[in-house]
């Protein structure tokens, strides 16, 4: 095993980790702030990557088109959501039927082939595979990425500091007594899901310009890694107290501490086809730490209670 390996290909791992960081922040409203378990980001995944590179292969600006990817999946979000709390029908269920219909949207949007390429030479990216290592410091993937992430985090620490924003919040943390105060727990729902899925959408715009092409899987297990950020960002660095932005911040190093891992496996002779079931081994592993150090490792409480003073 050649170590000058490991460290050339980190670099490219902390880049990608931060793309799907920009993701995971998208599971994190849906997850820990709304409560919710959704499955359409497996699709969204897939819609905004799509929906990017068919624009700019139409010559339209990589801006408008990230904007393009962003409105996708917040119809997504949508559509998420109208099934949950207008049709009655389960936010996980919801999920899998929006997602189930996207696949076919998503071929539909990329002209009916299963994958679409875009050159780095001929058109004006915002990221490339290419630009992580050797380009200046304002064109490298990793610093653009890195200004997605803050301008990302500052404007959802704005926002859910807001009424509105407030307002989501308290429905995911108590939806009785978010009702009884008069607040609209379905808008919320609905709100809180699009603004989701808009995220997830644009990171995976950046990720196609990354990779350089567009494909009809690219989502496929796309759930799995944000939950293994969110997981992981929240065992790393929950003893830390922090505002909601250290929140999001922690989720998106959760995201590059996931694919270092990864890529260090890798290293040591993983088999590349089992990378989802170590992806399932890290999730299950990370969700089950607070419990069993919970059980097995927490301090035992004195007998007799508090000494008397």
């Amino acid at each position: 095993m050649d170590i000058f390996k490991l460290f050339n290909a980190l670099p490219g791992a902390c880049a990608q980790g931060l793309i799907w960081g920009i993701m995971a922040i998208g599971v994190y409203i849906t997850y820990k702030v709304l409560d919710l378990a959704d499955l359409t980001v497996d699709g969204t995944m897939t819609t905004g990557g799509a929906v990017c590179i068919m624009l700019m292969l139409n010559d339209c600006p990589v801006g408008l088109a990230l904007l393009a990817a962003f409105g996708a999946g917040i119809l997504a979000g949508f559509v998420t959501g109208l099934l949950h709390t207008v049709m009655g029908i389960p936010a996980i269920l919801s999920g899998i039927l929006t997602q189930l219909g996207l696949y076919s949207v998503n071929l539909r949007i990329m002209g009916g082939k299963a994958n679409q390429a875009i050159s780095v030479d001929k058109f004006n990216l915002l990221v490339s595979l290419r630009w992580v290592k050797g380009a200046p410091f304002y064109k490298n993937t990793i610093f653009t990425v890195c200004i997605f992430i803050v301008c990302i985090i500052a404007i959802l620490y704005w926002f859910f500091g807001t009424e509105l924003g407030c307002s989501i919040r308290a429905t995911g943390s108590n939806p009785n007594m978010s009702r009884a105060q008069g607040i609209n727990t379905d808008v919320n729902k609905i709100l809180g899901l699009m603004l989701s899925n808009g995220i997830v959408a644009l990171a995976s715009g950046l990720y196609a310009q990354y990779q350089g092409f567009s494909d009809i899987n690219a989502g496929r297990g796309a759930i799995v890694i944000g939950l293994a950020a969110v997981i992981i960002g929240q065992v790393v660095f929950g003893k830390i107290r922090g505002n909601f932005a250290f929140k999001l911040l922690s989720v998106a190093l959760g995201a590059i501490i996931y694919y270092l891992v990864i890529q260090v496996v890798l290293w040591l002779g993983l088999n590349p086809n089992d990378l989802k079931l170590l992806s399932a081994i890290v999730v299950a592993v990370f969700l089950a730490i607070p419990y069993l150090k919970g059980k097995y490792f927490a301090k035992p409480v004195k007998k007799g209670g508090a000494p008397h003073a």
